[in-house]
């Protein structure tokens, strides 16, 4: 055949084969919804008048409980929450003041730690000791086992990402918390990968790759597809100050570690940041999502939004790109008004409004984005 009639032949084909098809999303090109203290229930009535007593904001900000932690990822979560304290021993927490109360007032309350659990040797979940001490998981190795039965169950879910705020201080406790020292870090390491097998999580050795530093796999190579992370777990060390700098010191790139860090946007350790006002710094969420990092802010603060059906920080979340919105209302309280913070009906991860049909060049060649929320995950049935 000719040259010119195999050109022209070329030239009468259709091109679709030959065109580049869109790059898979990646993580930081998504939205889900978190929650907020997401083992919370709200204190009794004795144990909410104990702390009106210090502080009645504070027990209007406390008015809010979330189901159990199956029951969030059923409904659509994708984000959650736990404050841990050190309980080595086991019974710190185990006889808290507000309970001592009530039964001291032969108060009718609900059961607490009916199980015993607290006074077991181990990490223990709660807000404040003495006062705020009703969760539905109270220990972190109970929270991690509920976590990894329903993950093994739904295989393909988009990844559950799970905030750690190790806790070292309390307002008002007659029990002053234990502090935390890099060697409970190392032991806290251990006891997660009692309940978490290491293939279940995502870390940061994992990410980081063929790079020198986190900070260098983000900017240059990007975070791991959607696909790639289905099933996983992403552990976040939710603390800044002086118990992020012992965490980091242990190794600067967090080399061998399980959690992510939030670190100064220069640190080699930097992949994502939490930045809790979406109003205020709307403009540097942006400017970091774009750059490739994962942000987790905040549609709320206590009840104030959901009592004042205000959505004004909410939507701010949303249109900032911020990867993981946190709300102590993903359903509405009808006690309060009609606010809540979900997405579509029945969509449980959406791509970034910053990332949809955009192009992304990484690592000298361009991404082409085309995807729809239905490519990211629907509600599961």
């Amino acid at each position: 055949m000719r040259p010119l009639m195999i050109l022209a032949l070329l030239l009468s084909s259709p091109v679709t084969a030959l065109a580049a098809e869109p790059a898979p999303i990646r993580l930081h090109e998504i939205q889900v919804i978190g929650t907020h203290n997401s083992y919370h229930i709200a204190p009794d009535a004795v144990a909410a008048g104990l702390i009106r007593l210090g502080s009645p904001a504070q027990a209007d900000g406390l008015e809010y409980t979330h189901p159990p932690l199956s029951e969030q990822f059923n409904s659509g979560i994708r984000q959650i929450e736990l404050d841990l304290y050190r309980d080595p021993e086991g019974g710190l927490y185990a006889n808290p003041i507000c309970i001592q109360t009530a039964a001291n007032q032969k108060a009718e309350v609900a059961p607490f730690d009916p199980q015993g659990m607290l006074k077991k040797p181990g990490t223990k979940v709660l807000h404040s000791p003495d006062f705020d001490v009703r969760t539905t998981n109270y220990t972190l190795l109970n929270a991690l086992a509920e976590i990894r039965v329903w993950s093994e169950k739904h295989p393909r879910h988009a990844p559950l990402f799970v905030l750690l705020e190790l806790k070292s201080e309390s307002f008002l406790p007659l029990k002053k918390p234990l502090d935390w020292s890099a060697a409970d870090m190392a032991d806290l390491d251990k006891e997660i990968l009692t309940a978490l097998p290491r293939d279940k999580l995502l870390t940061p050795d994992d990410v980081r790759g063929k790079f020198g530093t986190l900070r260098e796999s983000i900017v240059g190579g990007g975070w791991p597809t959607l696909d790639a992370a289905r099933g996983k777990i992403v552990l976040l060390f939710d603390n800044e100050g002086a118990l992020r700098d012992t965490y980091v010191a242990r190794e600067k790139s967090l080399r061998g570690l399980l959690m992510f860090a939030t670190v100064a946007e220069d640190h080699p350790a930097a992949a994502w940041f939490k930045i809790n006002d979406p109003i205020k710094e709307f403009d540097r969420i942006q400017r970091l999502v774009k750059a490739g990092f994962l942000i987790r802010t905040r549609a709320d603060a206590n009840t104030t939004a959901a009592r004042k059906n205000d959505a004004t920080q909410r939507d701010k979340a949303f249109a900032s790109g911020a990867q993981l919105i946190s709300t102590d209302f993903p359903a509405a309280n009808p006690r309060f008004s009609t606010y809540s913070v979900q997405f579509a009906p029945g969509v449980v991860v959406r791509t970034n409004p910053l990332s949809r049909f955009v192009d992304r060049t990484v690592s000298g060649s361009t991404d082409k984005r085309n995807a729809t929320d239905e490519d990211c995950e629907k509600l599961m049935k």
